[in-house]
């Protein structure tokens, strides 16, 4: 390149430069509400300031700019004056990113929870069924965690709100497991309540160790207070003691023989006189 091209738009860069810093010194000035007001427009003329740093202009184009008492500002108003399609591509991705967690969600929900091991789902053709439903234990333990401590606030622990969640994410069937899982690993711990601990040791497990003879159950492990999580349990106890009633009548009801049809009797009446 033409030295003097280059010279130009080192001058250039410069110029802008000192202009983002002179704004930045500005901006670092006002409150907080107006700081925010203009992040965009920060952020926009870094991008500028970064593009004429990477992209060299012709030297009439560079000498025009540097003729420019503002040319930074001169050259964000441009920008934002030209149509872009940024709001479609904005609102696009979070119609995609929202369908993307409604599969994800959909996908949880209907991964059944597989309680073989790894080797007998090697041996019978049913690795996918492992492995979908060690992925759905780990990301139930993660959510647990997770809510535990954002609806722990005042004293308080929601766990109608807690257990409303999980239960319609991954099923009753796979909370149970992790939360049993969890209280296993953590038999020690007297802070779970003893009913607690007896109530894990009869949850159904899957067979977790490897053949290394390694317990990935661990990895459900919900690593919340235990005091905050034993709560949980109790209340996940209780509103699933409250569904055996509904779903013993509804069983019951399926299992009652249907009752026997009366032969069709020949009802003809004969009117004559």
């Amino acid at each position: 390149m033409n030295t003097n091209v280059e010279k130009l738009n080192a001058q250039l860069y410069d110029k802008l430069a000192s202009e983002q810093e002179t704004y930045r010194g500005w901006l670092l000035s006002q409150s907080p509400e107006e700081i925010l007001n203009h992040t965009y427009e920060y952020t926009m003329r870094e991008d500028i300031l970064m593009s004429v740093e990477t992209n060299n202009l012709t030297a009439p184009q560079a000498e025009a700019l540097l003729a420019s008492p503002d040319a930074l500002s001169a050259l964000f108003h441009a920008f934002a004056d030209i149509e872009t399609d940024h709001m479609d591509i904005v609102r696009n991705c979070v119609v995609n990113h929202a369908n993307d967690l409604l599969r994800q969600r959909e996908e949880l929900s209907n991964t059944p929870v597989y309680l073989e091991s790894g080797e007998y789902a090697r041996e019978h053709g049913e690795l996918e069924m492992y492995r979908a439903s060690y992925k759905a234990n780990i990301a139930c333990k993660e959510a647990l965690t997770e809510a535990v401590r954002e609806n722990y606030t005042g004293n308080r622990l929601n766990t109608a709100l807690i257990y409303d969640n999980a239960v319609e994410r991954f099923g009753p069937e796979r909370v149970k497991l992790v939360l049993a899982a969890t209280i296993r690993h953590k038999d020690w711990d007297e802070r779970f309540s003893r009913d607690n601990r007896a109530w894990a040791q009869t949850v159904p497990m899957e067979v977790c160790f490897d053949s290394r003879g390694n317990d990935h159950s661990v990895h459900y492990v919900v690593d919340s207070h235990s005091s905050l999580t034993d709560l949980f349990v109790s209340h996940f106890r209780r509103e699933q003691e409250k569904e055996q009633p509904k779903k013993q009548s509804v069983l019951s009801k399926l299992q009652k023989p249907l009752p026997e049809q009366k032969p069709k009797t020949d009802r003809t009446v004969n009117h004559e006189r």
